[in-house]
């Protein structure tokens, strides 16, 4: 529901508007009465210019578009049949010229871009034409001044569309870059759940297969629902944290965790106890130190994803081993997942999938590239596999 409040705005703006209307108008009662006529058109296309200009629009069901359309109308039919003496344009000129240039303004601005070009076109055709109207019918004129009036018109209404379409290309880049922020930020959401609770979920599923083995002694069913309730925790915890990423608050935003090289051994240590081969990682220090922490996360996803890929495609793998060691050049960190593998192993490839949504190997290996980094995936000994992925230090 509408308040008052919403109401205000749009009735100060009406005032000045029909002020100027009024003002324009009452010359045509001061004129000689058998000029009231001739007056009165002009005058009636300069009010009309100034009210298009003024007043907020959509008014009353009337678009600005329709109502800019309707000023350029006007004032172009009163240039070709104005009936009245060659005085009279000169006095309403310098007020209906002024307003068209702010139709025009508007009309470049704001009008959606399949009427953009031709009503903003109309109107400046109007602004540029309007000289003609009093130039065109001084006796014994001649030719310079109509040339004269269109070039002295031409420059301010290639100044006034220029303006008003810079105006337009910005706020066109700032929707485009607000949209491509709410993409991001979008993917990003998708790739926390793939990455973290997906990544949990797949344990609790394996945890749960787990416990329905017959013969389970009562210390192996506790210990098992533990590490359940732990990994469902986990996995709300991460969800907790990606709507706190989103929320407006820049405080809440800001206490989202970025899990590192640091949160490796844990990690690995858990994917361990859940029942899985047996894991291993090998984290030189000075690795650590040479990554950045947005491209420590990656690093931690890399690892994340192929643990998951582990959990899912290779069962009967007896080991993993995740490694992370300076490069040959020792500016870049080189970060290897590798596993024993097995005869039912079925592996992702680096392939993109309709509706993957940028998650998994595809959307790891697109966050790399952008760290300025590489991930390759691919087969591994006799029947293992083994995800690679080098990123730059700082």
């Amino acid at each position: 529901m509408r308040t008052d409040r919403q109401f205000r705005p749009v009735r100060r703006r009406r005032w000045p508007a029909v002020a100027a209307v009024l003002l324009l108008l009452a010359p045509v009662a001061l004129a000689h009465p058998g000029e009231r006529g001739a007056a009165l058109l002009p005058a009636l296309t300069a009010a009309l210019a100034a009210a298009v200009a003024l007043l907020p629009w959509p008014l009353g069901g009337v678009t600005l578009g329709v109502a800019a359309g309707a000023a350029a109308g006007a004032s172009l039919l009163l240039d070709l049949g104005y009936p009245g003496p060659y005085r009279l344009p000169a006095f309403w000129l310098p007020l209906e010229w002024p307003a068209l240039l702010g139709v025009l303004f508007r009309a470049v601005r704001r009008l959606p871009d399949r009427w953009a070009g031709p009503i903003g076109g109309a109107v400046a055709l109007a602004a540029v034409l309007l000289p003609l109207r009093f130039a065109l019918r001084v006796p014994h004129g001649g030719a310079a001044g109509p040339v004269v009036g269109v070039l002295f018109s031409l420059l301010p209404v290639l100044g006034v569309a220029g303006a008003g379409l810079y105006l337009r290309v910005l706020e066109a880049r700032r929707e485009r870059a607000v949209d491509r922020a709410r993409r991001e930020q979008r993917l990003e959401v998708a790739r926390g759940l793939h990455d973290f609770v997906a990544h949990e979920i797949t344990g609790i599923v394996l945890e749960a297969q787990a416990g329905q083995l017959p013969d389970q002694e009562p210390a192996e069913t506790a210990a098992l629902l533990r590490r359940l309730e732990e990994a469902g925790l986990r996995a709300l915890d991460s969800m907790d944290e990606m709507v706190g990423a989103l929320r407006e608050d820049p405080a809440a935003a800001g206490t989202t965790r970025h899990l590192g090289l640091a949160d490796l051994p844990e990690l690995v240590a858990r994917f361990g106890t859940t029942g899985g081969p047996r894991a291993t990682v090998d984290l030189a220090p000075e690795a650590v130190g040479l990554l950045a922490v947005e491209v420590q996360a990656t690093a931690y996803a890399v690892v994340l994803e192929a643990l998951t890929n582990v959990r899912r495609h290779a069962p009967q793998a007896t080991g993993v081993a995740v490694r992370v060691a300076p490069g040959p050049d020792g500016r870049t960190v080189r970060v290897t997942v590798g596993d024993t593998g097995g005869p039912a192993a079925r592996r992702p490839r680096l392939r993109r999938r309709p509706g993957s949504g940028g998650t998994g190997l595809v959307g790891l290996a697109a966050r790399a590239a952008a760290h300025g980094g590489s991930l390759t995936s691919g087969p591994h000994g006799p029947s293992g596999w083994e995800v690679c992925c080098t990123l730059p230090g700082r």
